[in-house]
Order: C-alpha cells, then sequence, then structure tokens
C-alpha cells in the first residue's frame, strides 16, 4: 500500500501565504518525481509544480515567482509554498507521486480557499 498524505490547505485572505505538505509512506520504490496538481470547481486538474529527486523543478507558468515546491528525500516529503495568494487559487490541491516502475499515486487532496 501507498499513503500520500496532505496537509496544511485552509482558508486565507487574498495576499496571504499557505504552506502544503505531503507524506508520502508505503511500497514506493524512489519517488523519481513529486508534485502538486490543483481542480477548481469546473476546471480540469492542472499541474502547479513538480520537483525531481535531483532538484529540478517545473512550475506552471503563471505560478512562477508565487509558489515555490521543494522535497525532503529523507523524509520522502514534497512541500509548496504558496505567496501572494489570489482568489482564483482556490482549488482542491492533490499531491503527486511517480515513481522508479513510473507508477502515478495521488493523494486524497486539501482543500485551499482565497477569500478577497
Amino acid at each position: 500500500q501507498v499513503q500520500l498524505v496532505e496537509s496544511g490547505g485552509g482558508l486565507v485572505q487574498a495576499g496571504g501565504s499557505l504552506r502544503l505538505s505531503c507524506a508520502a509512506s508505503g511500497r514506493i520504490f524512489s519517488m523519481k518525481v513529486m508534485g502538486w496538481y490543483r481542480q477548481a470547481p469546473g476546471k480540469e486538474r492542472e499541474l502547479v509544480a513538480a520537483i525531481t529527486r535531483g532538484g529540478i523543478t517545473n512550475y506552471e507558468n503563471s505560478l512562477k515567482g508565487r509558489f515555490t515546491i521543494s522535497r525532503d528525500n529523507a523524509k520522502n516529503t514534497v512541500y509548496l509554498q504558496m505567496n501572494s495568494l489570489k482568489p482564483e487559487d482556490t482549488a482542491v490541491y492533490y499531491c503527486n507521486v511517480v515513481d522508479a516502475y513510473s507508477i502515478t499515486w495521488w493523494g486524497q487532496g486539501t482543500q485551499v480557499t482565497v477569500s478577497s
């Protein structure tokens, strides 16, 4: 079994910050890529940011400069620091892991709500 446990979501005013965490456990073999996706109501799930085991990052272009992804390989944890939040950032944020066998795992999602 594989578990991805997300935390850190919540309600914040526009301009505020949140830090999401996702801890992976179970039978995950070498997490090649860890990342965050989000899905707003009525919209498709989209990539927010991803980071390889070696630290190479990839961001959705419009989020660069406001969001920062990082990971702690020793703790099998990935983080998403979100600053200057906007109402349009409101969504369910999902943790994503791709393991050494290219199998993709998803967390259960954490709600982020930004009020104007």
